[in-house]
């Protein structure tokens, strides 16, 4: 059982940044998210497309954006579930919560807060018949620990960053690499393709462009692919595991069936402190919903400090939160 003050279901750069904001009032954070990283659709899905409505910066890159956030939260200590989906919640005798993953792992929480953005991302899969039969015996669709894959045959499927990167980087750890797209092009980032590409004119993986999966097959766990390429060719691959790596789905999840109000697969919330409606459940970021409701990331930023002052009461009830200014060399400070 992990024990902490406040447990946060999303791990994006509001989530991230609510850490901070629970640290400065000596609140301590466990985060819980689906996705194997921190970041949110900033790591997952764009992790170089630039962001220009963060105050301070002119521009900044998504993922420079989460390893600032990543560096301000540091002091703090904050906790991470990562790869796992909160499936339960069960609300104790004092008010507080015991949240269980799809793992089974158990979160003892005085407070919760929701900062899943667009909610539970779950993988677009490929449609093939059998395919649920080797999920977990070969079919993978995050890459929770690249040792996995040490010195065995992969086959990673896409054509986006994901697919790309992890390429590259098992290309280091697996016995052979096979990366399979659909297209002649890539969506990633120029440089992550223009790399895969001088990996496989050295040699180092296999690159199968313009096909598509076509059949699993194995007894009892995965042994190899069929592909079918746009002229109706098909080609046998042996391979130990396959990642399609083709995008995620945003979904509320179990989510939805906490007694929260929602509307439109948002969360109705208080703008005076963003809560539920359900005591001690909050909602921050592109999660919630209310009247002039923008979906920007700093938006979320105001909306978690607001809110942290708010559960303040629910992890030390016996204490007013207040600020008294001091001078010091001249300079206030708290």
């Amino acid at each position: 059982m992990i024990t902490t003050d406040i447990c946060i279901i999303g791990a994006g750069p509001v989530g991230l940044f609510a850490v901070f904001e629970a640290g400065l009032l000596k609140m301590r954070c466990h985060l819980i998210d689906y996705l194997p990283q921190v970041g949110g659709q900033l790591s997952e899905i764009y992790p170089q497309k630039p962001i220009y409505d963060i105050p301070g910066y002119p521009e900044i890159k998504a993922q420079e954006l989460v390893d600032n956030l990543m560096d301000q939260i540091k002091p703090f200590k904050p906790t991470f579930t990562l790869g796992e989906r909160v499936d339960h919640l069960a609300k104790q005798d004092d008010g507080s919560f015991i949240i269980t993953t799809n793992d089974n792992t158990q979160v003892h929480a005085q407070v919760i807060v929701i900062a899943g953005g667009l909610g539970v991302f779950e993988p677009r899969k490929p449609v093939l018949e059998n395919l649920d039969h080797f999920e977990g015996k070969g079919v993978a669709y995050m890459v929770k620990n690249p040792e996995t894959f040490r010195n065995k045959k992969v086959v990673l499927a896409g054509g986006g960053d994901s697919a790309l990167d992890w390429t590259i980087f098992l290309a280091n750890v697996a016995e052979r690499v096979t990366l399979v797209h659909r297209n002649e092009t890539f969506r990633g980032a120029p440089d992550s393709a223009a790399k895969v590409f001088d990996l496989a004119n050295n040699g180092k993986i296999d690159l199968i462009l313009s096909a598509n999966l076509k059949e699993l097959n194995g007894n009892g766990k995965l042994s190899s692919i069929k592909l079918e390429s746009k002229n109706k060719e098909e080609l046998i691959i042996d391979t130990d595991y396959l990642i399609p790596l083709f995008g995620l789905s945003p979904k509320l999840g179990p989510i939805a069936n906490w007694g929260l109000n929602i509307d439109k697969n948002a969360i109705e919330v208080d703008t005076r402190d963003y809560s539920t409606g359900v005591d001690r459940i909050y909602a921050i970021g592109d999660i919630n919903t209310y009247p002039g409701k923008l979906k920007l990331i700093l938006c979320g930023f105001h909306e978690a400090a607001i809110m942290m002052h708010s559960a303040f009461k629910y992890v030390y009830p016996d204490q007013k939160l207040s600020f008294k200014y001091t001078t010091v060399n001249g300079v206030n400070a708290f």
